[in-house]
């Protein structure tokens, strides 16, 4: 187990309207090479896979709440893993990897400008495991409810933020050091974006 910490209590009162950030969503993909705060990210993970302390939900909607999500970040400062339950960040690789993971998203070389990856992947067998196959079909929803509070939340925050689908999944699966029963599924880059 890496280095583990914890996040700021996140802001549950927004300064935008829910609305307002639907509005102005959009994606982004010209980021500054400023860094964010472990604020502005802990705020991000908690948006995609956040708990209540103690609590079992989560703030993403997932099938019979069997959370086949794991979370994982990119940072100039290596690769860490969200710890929903505790709202923690645990270090796995103390390497600035986002270069090799633009690499594996096809050469997108904002994926090595911008501070922030967030990657989703998925244990489709705790959703399969109760819903047969038809649970593949429910990771993958999930995994887009999840996405998309961190781009809500992201416009919340003044910050900017892009899908990317476009990956080699055994390139990113090498570079996160992902094990065989985890899989990626879709990417969320976040930064200052510039116009």
């Amino acid at each position: 187990m890496g280095e583990i910490t914890k996040l700021a209590k996140p802001n549950q009162t927004g300064s935008m309207p829910l609305e307002q950030a639907i509005a102005v969503r959009r994606s982004r993909r010209h980021f500054s090479p400023k860094s964010l705060t472990l604020e502005q990210i802990g705020q991000l993970v908690w948006a995609a896979q956040g708990q209540e302390p103690g609590g079992r939900y989560r703030t993403a909607p997932s099938a019979g709440a069997t959370y086949p999500l794991e979370l994982f970040i990119i940072t100039d400062e290596g690769v860490f893993r969200y710890l929903p339950a505790k709202h923690t960040l645990e270090k796995l690789i103390d390497q600035d990897l986002r270069a090799a993971l633009a690499s594996a998203a096809w050469g997108q070389d904002f994926i090595q400008a911008a501070p922030l990856t967030l990657v989703f992947v998925g244990e489709f067998s705790r959703t399969t495991g109760r819903y047969g196959q038809r649970g593949v079909r429910y990771v993958y929803m999930e995994a887009g409810h999840a996405a998309q509070n961190v781009h809500l939340q992201a416009e919340a925050l003044g910050l900017g933020s892009v899908a990317v689908g476009a990956f080699d999944d055994a390139a990113v699966s090498t570079v996160l050091s992902l094990p065989d029963y985890l899989e990626p599924l879709y990417m969320v880059t976040v930064g200052y974006y510039r116009q």
